[in-house]
């Protein structure tokens, strides 16, 4: 199965159709219902073609030429009999689809849930390349496409081709092979125009999705990005934008429902000159006694029967169709390899002291660009190793490959001895925690949010980690305490409320192994002191890696990583750095000034 990005479907594209053999899987754990679901199926389609059947010799009787001899009660017990068997068909079909609802709804869930694990499995740069609102659209269109293929191909196709067999062989028996001919020809033009026409406009269709993806991505990251916006007054920008993607989107559309109707024309046309030409066929029978009015009022209801769901069939080959695009999209996210995996053979990593080493790592996010060459350090265990230089150095990609959100290209980083390659990466997880620059939040309650380090932590440790993290104070101004909401990405707190936040989860996580990634960066002077007398705390007899900008919050640290353009250029504790009167000493000397270097990388 092929597997695209966002909306980069090549235009000879054609679905594949043994994704709907790929949903057997999903549907073994409900044998029975499925079972049940097709007997229910054949029994309501049986009572359906015989229907007709009935319908005829209620006429014929009706029909008697000499009344007196007709006998009242048979056609009450035929007319009884149709009412029963019209009601069967129905009664059937609704228990057919009230116990298959169960097998439907629990392929969606499983197969969502499937996904949702994958795409956590994925890297960090997968989603660094993807655009989250496209990719929910993908994953809402994907898990609806399954509901749809399940039901209706099931439930819709096979029922048709069920029905048509049964109705041409009860043509072919019951009369002139002509008639039977004339409805599997005009069945055959149906299809086959159906189909042709399909392919031809599924590009109008591809388009308009593609478009619906471009408008939404906009609106979500336009929304992501509230604060941006007004900080430069870009809403009319914002409008413009949004409303150029949306233009594209409303023609796309429009071509798309104009080739809609072409298709809905020409299909109504073949339909019409089919039953024109059958019904013909019969009038003129009837007229030469061949056949009874029974007879004629059968074929006649026999190619309504046929031809209404058959007109359905064209609109449900086209959604199909659609579906099956959305499922294959939906297939190829799961899949998309991770270039991040665990090995066969990967242990749990066991912790003895935290001692971290990076050995002549060489990694770029690009293979044309290098982001760190030859780095090689070690940070002992229960010690604090801080990393400084300017923006662009490939400070923060450290802490990135210790995380193992990506790996090392060349050279090994190492826990204790052991490649970090060779564990498994939830324990190596659960053995670091981190304080980012950058904190993202969950738009769920205050408590929530912290309580993410540890989700089963007691109100005990979890007050432990307010006063730590100096969030007392905050928390108690608030009307509804731990229990306010903090908006999307945590947009109703202030950059140094999220950090404390981080700070609180890390905390509550009490990890033998920190990562402080500007941990303190939009915190004033007071604030910063106190969280880094709490981060002295937390960080006691922790192996700790510190990613800084502010020289002043690392100075105490038991050595000092100087980078610049991916390099280790200078190393050392504070004192004897400034003591060497190179990059390091000139940017303490900058910092004391006032003249700070731009932000971190």
């Amino acid at each position: 199965m092929r597997a695209y990005a966002d909306n980069d479907y090549p235009g000879d594209y054609r679905p594949d159709w043994r994704v709907i053999a790929s949903l057997w899987p999903y549907l073994k754990e409900f044998r029975g219902r499925v079972g049940i679901a097709a007997a229910c199926l054949i029994v309501a389609k049986l009572a359906t073609v015989a229907t007709p059947v009935a319908l005829k010799y209620i006429v014929d009787h009706l029909d008697a030429k000499d009344s007196g001899d007709m006998v009242l009660w048979i056609p009450v017990l035929l007319v009884v009999a149709y009412g029963l068997l019209r009601f069967s068909g129905t009664l059937f079909n609704e228990v057919r689809d009230a116990v298959f609802a169960r097998v439907a709804e629990r392929a969606m869930r499983r197969v969502s849930l499937q996904v949702f694990r994958h795409l956590h499995r994925l890297e960090l740069g997968f989603h660094l390349d993807r655009r989250t609102g496209g990719l929910a659209r993908d994953i809402e269109r994907g898990t609806n496409g399954i509901s749809f293929l399940l039901r209706f191909t099931l439930f819709n196709i096979v029922p048709t081709i069920l029905e048509l067999v049964m109705v041409c062989g009860i043509l072919l028996f019951a009369f002139d092979p002509g008639y039977m001919l004339t409805v599997l020809v005009a069945v055959v033009i149906y299809v086959v125009f159906s189909i042709r026409v399909t392919e031809w406009r599924t590009r109008f269709v591809r388009e308009a999705n593609a478009k619906d993806n471009e408008s939404n991505s906009r609106a979500v990251d336009s929304l992501l990005n509230y604060e941006t916006v007004k900080y430069f007054s870009n809403e009319d920008f914002e409008a413009e934008r949004y409303d150029a993607n949306l233009a594209e989107w409303e023609q796309a559309r429009l071509n798309n429902r104009l080739s809609l109707a072409t298709l809905n024309a020409g299909q109504a046309l073949i339909i019409g000159i089919g039953l024109i030409a059958v019904m013909a066929m019969a009038v003129t029978d009837v007229a030469a006694g061949d056949i009874t009015l029974g007879d004629f009022t059968m074929i006649n209801a026999y190619l309504l029967q046929l031809f209404i769901p058959l007109n359905a069939l064209g609109f449900v080959y086209r959604e199909i169709r659609q579906a099956l695009v959305n499922v294959e999209r939906l297939f190829g996210l799961l899949e998309q390899p991770p270039t991040v995996v665990d090995t066969p053979d990967a242990k749990p990593l066991a912790v003895t002291g935290g001692r971290i080493e990076f050995r002549h790592v060489e990694f770029g996010y690009r293979p044309d660009q290098r982001i760190l060459q030859d780095v090689s350090f070690e940070v002992p265990a229960g010690s604090r190793v801080a990393v400084v230089g300017a923006s662009g150095a490939g400070k923060s990609t450290l802490a990135r490959l210790l995380f193992r959100f990506f790996d090392v290209q060349e050279g090994a980083i190492t826990v204790d001895g052991q490649d970090i390659r060779e564990v498994t990466q939830q324990s190596l997880r659960e053995a670091i925690g981190v304080v980012p620059q950058d904190t993202v939040m969950f738009n769920d309650s205050l408590r929530r949010n912290i309580l993410y380090g540890r989700p089963d932590a007691s109100e005990e440790d979890l007050q432990r980690a307010l006063r730590m993290a100096h969030l007392e104070d905050f928390v108690a101004r608030l009307p509804e305490g731990l229990e306010t909401r903090v908006g999307e990405r945590g947009l109703k707190l202030s950059g140094g409320e999220k950090q404390r936040v981080a700070i609180a989860r890390v905390i509550l996580k009490d990890p033998p192994i920190l990562v402080l990634d500007e941990a303190t960066s939009s915190l004033d002077s007071v604030a910063e002191q106190h969280i880094l007398e709490a981060l002295d705390e937390v960080a006691s007899n922790r192996t700790t890696l510190a990613i800084a900008h502010r020289l002043s919050t690392v100075n105490d640290a038991d050595s000092i990583l100087v980078m610049d353009a991916g390099c280790i250029v200078e190393r050392g504790t504070h004192e004897q750095l400034l003591a060497l009167g190179g990059r390091y000493a000139r940017l303490w000397e900058r910092q004391a000034l006032g003249d700070e270097p731009s932000a971190d990388a």
